[in-house]
C-alpha cells in the first residue's frame, strides 16, 4: 500500500452502536499513511438480511469487513477458510474480499489468547466454566486448547448448542475434559477461570450471568463484553480477588490481528492502545 491509499472496511452486527472497531482501524490507517473508512453496518436497521449486506460489502469496494453478534457462525458458508482451526471453530470475525472470493479468519481466537497471555502470561488455566457457546464462545473455547486447558465446564441456554461445540473439543483435544452443565453456579464450583461469552453485561443487555457469590474461590475471570468495559461480571469478579481479563484487550488484539489480515501493515501496538485509550471517540 502507498501513503495515498484508501482503505473501505466494516462491521456487520446488531447492537454495534458503541463499537470502538471503527476508530482502532482509523488510528491503524494513520500510522500508515492509509485513510480508511470503517462503516458500521446493521442489517435491521438497513432494512435488509445479513446476506443482502454482506454482497453489497463485497460488491461494493470494501477491502474487508469485521462481522461480530449474531453472525460469526450465521457468515461461514459464504467463507473460504483455509485454517483447519477456524474450521473446526466454526464461526469467523473477519472477512477478506480477495479476487477469488471472501476468505475467512477468526481473530477472536488468536485475540483470546493473547489477551489472556497479556495478563496471566504462562499461568495454567485451571478449570474453566465458560458461560455462552455462540461464535465467540467457540473461539475461546479453542483459545483454552492452545493454552492447554484440561477442564472445561460449558453453559449454554440452547444445550443443543453446548453440546455440539462440546463434541467439537473433544475432537480436537481428546485430553481435554468438557462437560455441558445448564446451572452455572453449580458449573462455577471448583473452577479457577470464569468466562462469560453472552452478551450479558454489553449496553442494552445489562445485568450479569453468574452471581457473584458463586465467584468466591476462582482466581481469574474473563468477559468478552467491552462496551461497557467495567460491566457487573468483572466488578464482581474484582470484588472477589480475582484477576482480571477485560473484553477490551480482547476487542484490542483480535483487531490489531484484523488489520494484519485486511492489509499486512505494521503496527506499533503500544502506540495504538494508547491513542484508544486517549480517545473518547466511538466510531
Amino acid at each position: 500500500m502507498t501513503a495515498t491509499t484508501k482503505l473501505r472496511l466494516g462491521l456487520i452486527g446488531d447492537n454495534i452502536a458503541r463499537s470502538r472497531s471503527p476508530l482502532l482501524h482509523r488510528l491503524a490507517g494513520d500510522q500508515n499513511g492509509v485513510a480508511v473508512t470503517y462503516d458500521p453496518l446493521v442489517p435491521k436497521v438497513l432494512g435488509e438480511t445479513f446476506e443482502q449486506v454482506f454482497a453489497r460489502c463485497q460488491n461494493g469496494g470494501y477491502r474487508g469487513i469485521n462481522v461480530t453478534y449474531p453472525y460469526k457462525e450465521h457468515v461461514v458458508p459464504s467463507l473460504r477458510i483455509d485454517d483447519p482451526l477456524v474450521r473446526a471453530i466454526g464461526a469467523a470475525n473477519t472477512v477478506v474480499f480477495e479476487e477469488d472470493g471472501p476468505v475467512g479468519y477468526n481473530t477472536d481466537y488468536s485475540g483470546f489468547v493473547a489477551a489472556y497471555k497479556s495478563v496471566r502470561q504462562d499461568a495454567d488455566t485451571g478449570p474453566v466454566l465458560m458461560i455462552g457457546t455462540g461464535g465467540v464462545g467457540r473461539a475461546v473455547a479453542f483459545g483454552l486448547v492452545a493454552l492447554g486447558t484440561k477442564d472445561l465446564r460449558l453453559v449454554d441456554r440452547d444445550m443443543a448448542k453446548a453440546e455440539v461445540l462440546a463434541e467439537a473439543l473433544r475432537l480436537a483435544a481428546p485430553d481435554m475434559q468438557v462437560t455441558t452443565y445448564d446451572d452455572p453456579t453449580r458449573a462455577a464450583e471448583g473452577a479457577a477461570g470464569l468466562i462469560n461469552c453472552t452478551p450479558v453485561g454489553m449496553v442494552g443487555y445489562e445485568g450479569t450471568p453468574l452471581p457473584r457469590a458463586a465467584m468466591a474461590g476462582a482466581e481469574w475471570a474473563f468477559d468478552a463484553v467491552y462496551t461497557p468495559v467495567e460491566t457487573q461480571f468483572l466488578q464482581d469478579a474484582f470484588s472477589e480477588d480475582l484477576s482480571i481479563i477485560s473484553g477490551w484487550n480482547l476487542f484490542f488484539f483480535q483487531g490489531v490481528h484484523a488489520w494484519h489480515f485486511f492489509t499486512g501493515l505494521p503496527l506499533n501496538e503500544a502506540q495504538l492502545r494508547d491513542d484508544l485509550l486517549q480517545s473518547k471517540e466511538t466510531s
